[in-house]
Formats: structure tokens, C-alpha cells, sequence
């Protein structure tokens, strides 16, 4: 069985509260609740890690790097500027698939630049919650290859 890596960063535990508008009025806690949901569907493990520290957020991703298979990773803000997380998720070698909330492309200018994305098999971006869906499923159709 695979197993995936769900990774949020900074600010992602204020999901429901923070800024409704652009983040939805869900919950982290709600959103790992579905993606957990989908996951015995796909037959697929998940295991979440939150961090509001760019350093717990690379240490998590080296210490799984033997133990997944996929990442599905929402950098929050460390997005535009996070050379050393970015720099991390090439170095284990393992599928990334980047997610965002709201479509960082349409919003304030230095939103718009990713530096995961060189890194990552795909991103999904402006879909609210339903994106780290699409992340999981299309990670999951590249790991077994269909």
C-alpha cells in the first residue's frame, strides 16, 4: 500500500478562521478528514504533518523520505521564497504534487511566483479544499502508473 506525506505549512492550522474569502471556511482538521476519506477509497495510507517552522517542515519530509511514496505539499507563504524547502523535496527524490487554497496566479503580484513548482509533478491551485483531493487522486494515477 502506498503511503502519502500530506504537508501544510504556515498558518494552514488557521484554516476556517483566517481570511474566508480567499482560504474557505473549512478546517485543516476537516480537510484531513476527507482526504482520509478518499484515501481508503484509493487504498492508499496518509499521514499529516502541519508546521508553522520551515526547518519541522524539511525534518518531516527527510524523515519520511523512506517510508513514502508521495507528497502532497500546501507551502502556504514559503511558496514564494523557500529555496531550502524547495531545495528538500528534490533532494528525497520523491513525487511532489503542490497545492493552494485560492489560484495564487490571480492574486497580489509577489504571490504569483512558486519555487516549488520546478519541483513538483503538477500543481492544483484555486480549487479550495476539493484541490488536495485532485493532488492525492492524480498522485495516486502517476504511482501506479495508470
Amino acid at each position: 500500500m502506498e503511503r502519502i506525506l500530506v504537508v501544510n505549512g504556515p498558518n494552514l492550522n488557521l484554516l476556517g478562521e483566517r481570511d474566508r474569502g480567499h482560504y474557505g471556511s473549512m478546517t485543516l482538521e476537516e480537510i484531513n478528514s476527507d482526504i482520509s476519506s478518499l484515501a481508503r477509497e484509493l487504498s492508499v495510507e496518509v499521514a499529516f504533518f502541519q508546521s508553522n517552522h520551515e526547518g519541522d517542515l524539511i525534518d518531516t519530509i527527510h524523515a519520511e523520505r523512506k517510508r513514502c511514496q508521495g507528497i502532497v505539499i500546501n507551502p502556504g507563504a514559503l511558496t514564494h521564497y523557500s529555496y531550502s524547502l524547495r531545495d528538500a523535496l528534490e533532494a528525497v527524490a520523491i513525487p511532489v504534487v503542490e497545492v493552494h487554497l485560492s489560484d495564487i496566479y490571480s492574486r497580489e503580484e509577489w504571490r504569483r511566483h512558486s519555487v516549488i513548482e520546478p519541483v513538483a509533478l503538477f500543481s492544483v491551485v484555486g480549487k479550495g479544499p476539493a484541490g488536495y483531493l485532485e493532488a492525492l487522486r492524480g498522485l495516486v494515477e502517476h504511482l501506479r502508473g495508470t
